[in-house]
């Protein structure tokens, strides 16, 4: 017996409302022994910037072969496409507004699919509401079996809207320059400088981000007195800053997109 296929969620609908069990519905409905887990509903509303950091995130630890399905929509009803996308270790089911774009640099696509053929697609379409008629049917249809080229029309990689994604980069002085990329519900403040740019003695590193201004490199929490802040390595192994058992982004009134820059002092 084959193992079922998993269809994870990523929306920005909250689960106050419907519109996330109505997508699991329109799934199990279809492909009934499939295995739908939810990764969040909670991200900013139509911030799609904050969805394509997520799910990059999150791939990597998921069994190839799962279908992962993103819904956060600005575009919705509009002619912006909807696309079924298969690489090497998972198949993505989106809208064409550049969720893709970080995930698709580590984990490139082998099939591309503009979702235009309707027989995979409820039968009544709401303009508002495409995550449930369009994108959760076509993932059910996917795990149970379905080819993509079936799905609609082939498209090259190049024809997909990719975001602007900067990475961090050295400037000529030495110093290392990035950008906050991301906020957990703690306060914690995610950049995109990866750890390998951080070498050396870690003591030996001076972080300014906003009007703050930090010395060294911790490994935990605990290496800080309560309410002290700190820049440690994070769980995506890049660089973030935080309070103790507080939140650093509100009290420093940092957001997605702030300036970080690092140096060493000799």
């Amino acid at each position: 017996m084959s193992t079922p296929r998993i269809i994870t969620l990523t929306t920005d609908f909250g689960t106050q409302d419907q519109y996330v069990g109505a997508m699991k519905g329109v799934i199990l409905g279809i492909a009934p022994d499939v295995r739908v887990v939810d990764i969040t509903h909670e991200v900013p509303p139509q911030n799609v910037r904050e969805a394509a950091y997520l799910l990059a995130s999150l791939v990597p630890y998921f069994p190839e072969r799962t279908i992962h399905v993103v819904v956060v929509d600005p575009g919705v009803g509009t002619e912006r496409r909807a696309l079924a996308v298969r690489t090497a270790r998972a198949v993505y089911v989106v809208p064409d507004n550049g969720l893709l774009t970080p995930v698709l640099k580590y984990d490139p696509p082998e099939e591309i699919v503009h979702l235009n053929n309707p027989t995979y697609w409820l039968d009544r379409v709401s303009r508002t509401f495409h995550g449930r008629d369009i994108f959760a049917p076509v993932a059910a249809y996917i795990a149970r079996g379905v080819p993509l080229h079936a799905l609609g029309t082939p498209l090259a990689p190049e024809e997909i809207v990719r975001l602007s994604w900067p990475e961090a980069r050295v400037l000529p002085d030495g110093s290392i320059e990035g950008m906050v990329i991301h906020v957990d519900r703690f306060g914690n403040i995610v950049t995109n400088i990866p750890a390998e740019m951080l070498g050396g003695d870690p003591n030996g590193w001076v972080f300014r981000i906003g009007q703050q201004q930090l010395r060294g490199l911790k490994r935990t929490y605990g290496d800080v007195a309560v309410g002290e802040p700190l820049a440690l390595i994070g769980s995506n192994d890049t660089l973030e800053f935080s309070l103790r058992e507080g939140n650093a982004a509100a009290q420093w009134h940092v957001q997605t997109g702030d300036p970080v820059r690092a140096w060493r002092e000799h």
